[in-house]
């Protein structure tokens, strides 16, 4: 025991002395490697009997922890005053002149998102936010998903293995429209609002990935009807595609938050072999496109958030952020959004002094 008090102060104090990451490391191998002395020791405790291992353990394992913290703090000192030394020596001259080119670009997904909430607030909407991190209350049930919908299912949404206070799951959230719900709790209505935002699903190809971003809408007042959600779709895609001869084509569908739901086509033509949307897709050299999802909110719903659907009502519409993008830039494959690339940033990107106005067009490029 002795012996092991010794050999311990010994190695405190060589390492204390020591000036070097380098000499830290050896030290350590020394004592606690696969050969060091104090791993030896440990070794010996399986030949000991009952009552020496009662003895001499305690002490070997205490001799042990002190090195092994010794070392760590020896580590964590001479590295900060190798940063000290380093930010004493550097220096950064702030009178260089900036570059005749700047370096860096808006992202689509972000100059988009900035036109349509130019856009939206030219019609009155305000910009609403919610959490990513979400409950299945506000993700599916306050929006009329039944238990056993298929959205609800671990191969399309993203959960978390705790619940929070209440006892509800976890989850991040598979669409913006959870915002709906948290917007009409809190203000009530009449409201007017966009929702846009990253959202999550387990998807992965050219044209989903597990996150993308999504803007929905929502109008809640009195007398609202069908007619005003075919306006402020046509009059919204009208402005962003630039284009007047823009034209809706409203299916019947199914979504559990709307009802009536409708699906929304806008009519496409062949330019020289690329589809640009404009023109009447029943004409020849035309087609339809599937643009966005729509309706009528579901009177459970409005109940769900608190209001009176007797009294009030309203629409609903929600679109992919990264498809406009990839419709009116040209784009083909969503998962070059994320991968960062910088010749595919430098050439789809915009300068931070284009802001999109309607005056000057949303869609002007730098």
């Amino acid at each position: 025991m002795n012996e092991l008090q010794t050999r311990k102060e010994q190695a405190l104090a060589a390492i204390d002395a020591a000036d070097t990451a380098d000499a830290v490391e050896a030290l350590r191998v020394e004592a606690l490697g696969k050969q060091g002395w104090i791993s030896q020791l440990l070794k010996t405790l399986g030949a000991m009997t009952p009552e020496e291992r009662q003895e001499r353990a305690p002490a070997i394992q205490a001799a042990r922890g002190e090195v092994a913290d010794a070392i760590a703090a020896r580590k964590q000192a001479l590295e900060a005053a190798a940063l000290e030394r380093r930010l004493a020596s550097e220096t950064l001259d702030l009178t260089l002149p900036a570059p005749d080119t700047p370096a860096g670009s808006v992202h689509p997904v972000s100059q988009v998102m900035d036109e349509l909430a130019e856009i939206f607030a030219d019609l009155g909407f305000s910009v609403a936010t919610g959490p990513e991190i979400e409950d299945d209350w506000h993700n599916f049930t306050a929006l009329n998903m039944a238990e056993t919908h298929p959205a609800r299912a671990m191969h399309d949404t993203f959960y978390f293995p705790d619940r929070d206070a209440a006892g509800n799951r976890m989850l991040l959230r598979t669409h913006t429209s959870p915002v709906q719900i948290r917007s009409m709790k809190e203000e009530g209505a009449p409201i007017r609002i966009i929702a846009p935002g990253r959202v999550y699903r387990s998807d992965s190809d050219a044209t989903h990935t597990p996150m993308f971003h999504q803007i929905e809408g929502l109008v809640i007042d009195r007398d609202i009807h069908l007619g005003h959600l075919k306006w402020t779709l046509e009059t919204f895609l009208k402005a962003f595609f630039e284009r007047d001869d823009i034209v809706l084509r409203l299916r019947p569908s199914y979504f559990p938050f709307t009802e009536p739901s409708v699906e929304v086509d806008v009519g496409w033509q062949d330019v020289k072999g690329r589809r640009v949307l404009g023109g009447d897709g029943d004409a020849p050299g035309h087609g339809w496109m599937e643009l966005l999802g729509s309706g009528m909110v579901n009177a459970r719903v409005i109940e769900f958030a608190g209001l009176d659907p007797a009294e009030w009502q309203g629409f609903a519409f929600g679109v992919g952020v990264d498809r406009l993008a990839m419709l009116k830039y040209g784009m083909d494959d969503l998962r070059a959004f994320f991968d960062g690339d910088r010749r595919w940033l430098a050439h789809y990107g915009f300068s931070p002094f284009d802001q999109p106005t309607l005056s000057g067009g949303v869609g002007a490029r730098a």
